[in-house]
């Protein structure tokens, strides 16, 4: 019987008397140690440095909380890091509170975190300052990305909480100063869910067409009133600023006092240092507009006037170095009279010579005269006839020739060669027309050329 208490190495386990140490699988064992370990600390606060952050796609986020003496892995479900009020990042000290369990398939203990809260202002400082130099360096907060105000815009777009005495501040100084359309938003501006309702309201604005049932602001308002670095600490979160940062219309960024700032303040096109003052900015004073036009009216009138009188200075002026009338008209007028004169000595000249030619013509017109020329213009009238008609190319009708035409176009046809080519002719004889179709088959007889217009005829050409 082997000995209990015997040293001695052997190949196979096999069962000693009086020993009741029964062998644990390594599950046992895991089951065991997470049973203790979750009895003894069901509920534990840790302060440490997050370490290797990392969120799965699942939505579970893991991690590892660390200081100077030991490091502890540390793991976050879906629905707790969706509540977290803030973006966890390497290097921020944090308070998480969970418990500890016993992860059986590394064989390590971890905490599963419920709740992770920033290890003071200290930490929370650190945060905002990690994440204002990620965002500058991706150039949100440059001047270049800054848009110019517009002087008086017609619809003003206001993101804040409805309830707040933020609202009302913005709408009073609104109406003293010019009354304008304000359209409200109303969002939550602290706690959790309060930076995802901004960054909507923000990118809503910006999502609606001009002309829509919604009036399109001309510029944004984002207003909250003054608070502690954890109350206005939505306005520093990353969808916040990338909404604001990424707007096409124009943005006021009035979130705390004037000592308070936020990431916010640095993407709007503008800081105000109180919801109050952002009114301020955002429209002129209606009476100083009516006095600047007013003012604009009296000068305008006033240069009108100064123009017109030293236009009529002027005028008076060269009138005076005008000369007189009568020393400008003297000389046409006696120009006038003296041609006046030299008309009337011209046509009595005229008349003169006009009845001394009558006179010599008159003995001209005797009535043999008369005769004579007028026999002598008949003769030239009969001689120029005879020639007409000698011309007349349908006289040679008469002696028993005929004229071609085409009969397309009416030409004289004078060669066999055209007669061919028209095809359809007109033969004007002395007493009419006759129209004709030439057929284009040619035979030779005897050295003659025949043109066959019908079976059993010919016509010589």
């Amino acid at each position: 019987m082997p000995d209990p208490f015997s040293d001695e190495v052997r190949l196979v386990a096999e069962p000693v008397p009086g020993d009741n140490a029964l062998a644990l699988s390594v599950g046992e064992l895991s089951s065991k140690l997470k049973r203790m370990v979750e009895g003894e600390f069901g509920h534990v606060r840790l302060r440490g440095e997050i370490s290797g952050y990392k969120r799965a796609t699942s939505g579970h986020v893991y991690m590892s909380l660390k200081d100077d003496a030991a490091v502890i892995d540390g793991v976050m479900w879906k629905g707790s890091a969706a509540a977290l009020p803030f973006a966890p990042q390497d290097g921020i000290e944090v308070i998480a509170t969970g418990k500890l369990t016993i992860y059986p398939g590394r064989s390590k203990y971890q905490i599963v975190i419920e709740r992770m809260e920033l290890a003071g202002a200290g930490a929370l400082m650190a945060l905002l300052e990690k994440l204002r130099a990620t965002l500058a360096g991706e150039g949100l907060f440059d001047g270049a990305r800054k848009k110019p105000l517009p002087f008086l815009p017609r619809v003003i777009g206001v993101v804040t909480s409805p309830t707040g005495a933020v609202i009302r501040d913005i709408l009073h100084r609104l109406e003293d100063r010019c009354p304008t359309h304000v359209v409200v938003w109303p969002v939550k501006v602290q706690g959790e869910g309060a930076a995802a309702e901004i960054a909507a309201a923000v990118r809503g604005f910006d999502a609606l067409a001009p002309g829509g049932p919604v009036p399109r602001p001309d510029l944004v308002i984002v207003a909250r009133g003054g608070g502690s670095i954890e109350d206005l600490w939505a306005f520093n979160e990353e969808a916040v600023v990338r909404a604001v940062a990424g707007c096409s219309i124009p943005i006021i960024s009035a979130v705390g006092h004037e000592t308070d700032t936020t990431l916010c303040d640095h993407a709007a096109d503008l800081r105000a240092p109180t919801p109050t003052a952002a009114a301020e900015i955002a429209v002129p004073v209606l009476a100083d507009l009516r006095l600047t036009i007013a003012s604009h009216g009296t000068r305008t009138e006033r240069c009108a006037r100064r123009y017109v009188e030293r236009g009529r200075e002027r005028l008076d002026a060269l009138a005076r170095l005008l000369p007189k009338r009568d020393a400008l008209l003297g000389p046409q007028r006696q120009r006038a009279d003296d041609a006046g004169a030299r008309l009337d000595r011209g046509l009595e000249r005229r008349v003169t010579r006009a009845r001394s030619d009558l006179g010599q013509a008159a003995g001209a017109l005797r009535p043999a005269v008369l005769v004579r020329q007028a026999e002598w213009a008949r003769d030239r009238l009969d001689a120029t006839w005879r020639l007409v008609q000698s011309l007349n190319p349908d006289r040679i009708l008469e002696r028993g020739y005929a004229r071609i035409t085409a009969r397309a176009g009416g030409e004289t046809l004078s060669s066999a060669a055209a007669v061919r080519r028209a095809g359809a002719v007109s033969l004007r004889f002395r007493d009419g027309t006759v129209d004709a179709r030439i057929d284009t088959r040619v035979e030779r007889a005897g050295g003659k050329t025949y043109v066959a217009t019908t079976p059993d005829q010919q016509t010589l050409l």
